[in-house]
């Protein structure tokens, strides 16, 4: 069985996007395969959220700003699950996406936008990555195979409403702990 291919959205994919990728193919154990782009990419990986995928021992090479038609492109991989994480690119009219991958929206407050001191910065960038990777360890432990497309997407969409910074304790039925990112 081919693994499931994850594309993350947002407008700039230099942030949110991009720590959304690097966190899921660090834990989806060949299970999945993720991927980021932007509608308006900004052509630079944030310093922050580099630094920060590091410090979490999460591989960085390989991880570029990237335009979403690459994806919609003749060639590209077959997506079976395209997740916004930013209001701005879900709002935004997308491209066809070949073989009708299954969508959601896990909306983030941007972390590049943050002013203030690099510390300021560097906790606004945590938080989004505490988010996201909780998120994302759910969708690690849905059960996909035994899901249809409705049920699914009817997932997908309550991890991206319920779960919130404030939710670091979260636990799936099953009791698994599925909370923030590896330390």
């Amino acid at each position: 069985m081919r693994p499931f291919n994850v594309l993350f959205l947002c407008t700039g994919n230099s942030a949110r996007s991009v720590l959304a990728e690097a966190y899921l193919n660090a834990k989806g154990r060949g299970r999945f395969v993720a991927y980021s782009a932007g509608s308006h990419p900004t052509g630079k990986i944030n310093p922050f959220a580099i630094e920060l995928l590091q410090k979490n021992r999460i591989d960085t090479s390989g991880l570029r700003s990237k335009s979403w038609d690459e994806f919609a492109a003749a060639g590209a991989p077959r997506l079976d699950f395209v997740i916004t994480v930013c209001d701005n690119a879900a709002g935004e009219t997308c491209p066809f996406w070949p073989g009708q991958p299954v969508t959601a929206h896990w909306g983030v407050p941007d972390p590049a936008a943050v002013q203030g001191t690099d510390d300021t910065k560097r906790k606004a960038f945590l938080t989004a990555f505490t988010v996201l990777s909780t998120r994302i360890n759910y969708l690690l432990v849905l059960p996909i195979e035994k899901l249809d497309r409705l049920a699914l997407k009817a997932r997908l969409a309550e991890i991206g409403t319920r779960i919130s910074t404030g939710d670091r304790g979260a636990r799936t039925a099953k009791g698994a702990d599925v909370s923030g990112p590896v330390s």
